[in-house]
């Protein structure tokens, strides 16, 4: 049943490091720009609506359908561009390290096949993008369900961010859940409709270069 493989995907437990990142929300919690549940909600809901649907979630969507059709060319040529968009040393560290790890675990799993394998293999540094796509192939997701499990995983992340360092209750984060699943649904259409890529989050980089230098920090970007 695909509803086990979109679970798997999306799951925490996937051993890949997620949980050690924020992507520049610790800092912004430093700096006193994120300080409560609403404050929280617009910072979620601008990079769901600035950054995942304009850009993240289309260029994943091109990199799930190159994958589940085979077209290697086009996934590679897509997969450069998702780690040229990197904009930090942070950013860029994390998808190095998250496509290691899960190209390291499709390679010790029965289910990718030997086409995958092969253009797997050749790579220096796989992107963790176009790593998440080899996955959603392996195990006969469809695009739009891999990038759901991508955007869901995101949000989950973000959220226990929030209750490690702001910090923000469960139920408090049950509730921004509600609240935020509408964009997150929103995201997810906008981006599997979404041809031509482009964003420009300047407040998430920032964020991210001004974290390389926190004085204390509990993640890794």
């Amino acid at each position: 049943m695909s509803v086990w493989a979109l679970l798997r995907l999306a799951s925490p437990q996937l051993p890949i490091g997620g949980y050690s990142y924020s992507q520049g929300l610790e800092s912004a919690i430093d700096q006193g720009q994120v300080t409560d549940a609403e404050s929280a909600h617009a910072w979620l809901a601008d990079q769901l609506q600035l950054n995942l649907a304009r850009f993240e979630g289309p260029l994943l969507a091109e990199l799930l359908r190159a994958a589940q059709a085979g077209d290697w060319s086009a996934l590679a040529d897509a997969a450069e561009r998702h780690r040229a968009s990197r904009e930090t040393r942070e950013l860029g560290l994390e998808n190095r390290q998250m496509g290691f790890s899960l190209g390291q675990l499709l390679e010790a799993l029965p289910e990718l096949d030997g086409a995958a394998q092969h253009w797997l293999a050749e790579q220096a540094e796989p992107s963790f993008a176009a790593a998440w796509a080899l996955a959603a192939r392996a195990w006969g997701l469809s695009p739009e369900q891999a990038l759901g499990a991508w955007l869901w995983s995101w949000l989950e992340n973000q959220l226990a961010v929030l209750m490690k360092t702001l910090p923000l209750g469960q139920l408090a984060a049950q509730k921004l859940t509600s609240r935020l699943l509408p964009d997150l649904d929103r995201a997810c259409r906008a981006a599997l409709t979404n041809d031509t890529p482009g964003g420009a989050p300047f407040g998430l980089a920032l964020a991210s270069m001004n974290h390389e230098t926190q004085y204390s920090r509990l993640f890794r970007s």
